[in-house]
C-alpha cells in the first residue's frame, strides 16, 4: 500500500491492463470551498471525464469506477436523490461521447433501486455501446463486494440444484465465472482517493492479488497526471500473485 508522491515521470511500460477506482472526496472537496456536496459531486463527474479520456488515450483495457455503493442508500434521502439525479444526468448526457471515442460500458450492481427512468436509460445506454472495441468502462452503481458474491453464489446454487453443476466441480475459476466482472481481465490495479485506506466492500472477490494504491488527493482533484503517479508505483511493485521469487 502507498501513498502518493508529488512528483511523477510518464511511464514507459504498458499500463494496468484493469484499473478500479474508489472514486472518494467529493463531499470534504465541496466543505473546503464552503460549498454544497452537490458540487463536489457535479466537478467528480468532470474528473470522471478526464480519467476515461486518459485511461482510453494510454491502452488501458478495463476501468471500473465505484460510483454508488450498496451502502449509500443510507445515506440522507436529500444526497441519494441528488446521486440519482445526477446519474441519470450522466447517462443522458454522456453516452453520445463515450460511443464517439468507441469506449464500451458495462453498469453492475443491484440497479433495481432505482427509479424506471434510470434504469431504462442504463439498459438503452448500455446497448448503444456494447458493440465498441476501445476501452471498457464499467460502473459500479448500487453494488457491493458481498451483494456480488452472494449473486454469484445464488447463480451456482441454481444450476446447481438443475444438475447442469456438479456440486464436486465448483472451485475458485467456476465462481469467478459467475462474478458481475467474470468477462474482464483481473483487477490489477485498485486506486482510492482522499486519504482514506479501506476498501469499502468494493469488488472483494477481484482484488485478492490486486495492488491497492491510496493517495491523499480528494476526487474531484484527480487528474491525468495523478494516475500517472499511480501506475508509476504499480509498476514499481513485485508482483508474485502468492509465490516466493518465482517459487510456488
Amino acid at each position: 500500500m502507498s501513498s502518493a508522491n508529488n512528483t511523477s515521470t510518464n511511464s514507459v511500460k504498458a499500463p494496468p491492463k484493469h484499473i478500479a477506482i474508489i472514486m472518494d472526496g467529493n463531499g470534504r472537496w465541496a466543505k473546503s470551498r464552503n460549498l454544497p456536496r452537490s458540487s463536489g459531486h457535479q466537478k467528480g463527474v468532470k474528473s470522471v471525464r478526464t480519467i476515461v479520456k486518459h485511461c482510453a488515450k494510454i491502452g488501458v483495457n478495463t476501468l471500473t469506477l465505484f460510483a454508488f455503493s450498496s451502502e449509500n442508500i443510507n445515506r440522507p434521502s436529500e444526497e441519494v436523490g441528488l446521486l440519482f439525479k445526477l446519474f441519470l444526468t450522466v447517462l443522458r448526457n454522456e453516452t453520445k461521447k463515450l460511443k464517439d471515442n468507441n469506449i464500451k460500458l458495462d453498469i453492475i450492481g443491484d440497479l433495481s433501486v432505482f427509479t424506471p427512468e434510470i434504469q431504462d436509460h442504463a439498459e438503452n445506454a448500455q446497448q448503444q455501446l456494447q458493440n465498441n472495441t476501445g476501452l471498457n468502462l464499467v460502473i459500479a452503481a448500487n453494488y457491493g463486494g458481498q451483494w456480488d458474491i452472494a449473486e454469484a453464489a445464488k447463480k451456482i446454487a441454481v444450476k446447481a440444484a438443475k444438475g447442469e453443476i456438479n456440486p464436486e466441480s465448483i472451485d475458485n475459476k467456476v465462481f469467478s465465472a459467475h462474478t458481475a466482472l467474470a468477462q474482464y481481465p483481473r483487477v490489477d490495479l485498485l486506486i482510492r482517493t482522499s486519504g482514506e485506506v479501506r476498501i469499502s466492500n468494493f469488488l472483494l472477490w477481484d482484488i485478492a492479488y490486486s495492488e491497492l494504491y491510496f493517495c491523499e488527493t480528494l476526487w474531484p482533484d484527480f487528474d491525468a497526471n495523478e494516475l500517472d503517479i499511480a501506475i508509476n508505483n504499480f509498476h514499481s511493485r513485485d508482483r508474485r500473485f502468492g509465490e516466493r521469487n518465482g517459487e510456488k
